[in-house]
């Protein structure tokens, strides 16, 4: 098993778009860390990318807790190392109108759907600024340019991973960091347009871009 030097985190790690945007970084070498609420969850992932040769750890935390993320974080960087690539997957797709959607489930979800991204990235920046680099990516969704009322609460979420991505990417692209997020507006399933394997290529191609040519957003339809 390699312990590569470049590290790759994933928060609300899973099957489909976090396993398969893990692969494509492991098949470039990177070290990878996954991050869910329940490690047992992830227990396949970890073996598959083990099984590609590198070293890849599951770790545990609530993505609504910015505690419990840094505590994960803090047992990343000694055991792997800091994240060069950080990407946020963690989402809460509550079903209800907002007229029937209960306030404080909106606030709840809130904290797994936008709160949880800037707890990562702040999590992440400081090493990033001290090697004047990185890339943070954040799964968008469709719902933040059409939303569609039954989801009321993850498109308002959505939204809200859209403006901090582009609020973040103001601030930190003068200092050499990536911030970017895929905007997927269908439903992800394999064998589709919308295959995982197909969107995860796009995750790479954006941490792959250089200084100066950093796109904001991935439109990907």
């Amino acid at each position: 098993m390699k312990h590569s030097e470049k590290v790759c985190t994933i928060v609300g790690a899973g099957p489909g778009i976090s396993l398969s945007v893990a692969k494509r970084f492991a098949r470039e070498g990177f070290s990878i860390a996954l991050i869910a609420r329940r490690v047992e969850n992830i227990e396949r992932q970890v073996q598959e990318l083990k099984e590609m040769g590198v070293l890849a750890k599951a770790y545990s935390a609530d993505a609504a807790d910015h505690a419990s993320l840094e505590k994960a974080f803090r047992v990343i960087h000694r055991e792997i190392g800091y994240s060069d690539v950080l990407v946020y997957n963690a989402f809460v797709g509550r079903e209800a109108s907002p007229s029937k959607l209960d306030p404080e489930k909106l606030v709840q979800d809130f904290r797994v759907n936008v709160v949880g991204a800037l707890s990562a990235a702040q999590l992440a920046i400081p090493n990033m600024k001290k090697q004047k680099s990185g890339t943070i990516l954040f799964t968008g969704g469709g719902l933040s340019l059409e939303p569609y009322h039954p989801y009321a609460s993850l498109a308002v979420g959505k939204a809200g991973i859209r403006n901090l991505t582009y609020s973040l990417a103001a601030e930190l692209a003068p200092l050499g960091i990536h911030v970017a997020t895929i905007t997927i507006t269908g439903i992800v399933k394999p064998g589709t347009h919308f295959d995982p394997d197909k969107i995860a290529e796009v995750y790479w191609k954006l941490h792959a871009q250089k200084t100066g040519q950093f796109e904001t957003e991935v439109l990907y339809k």
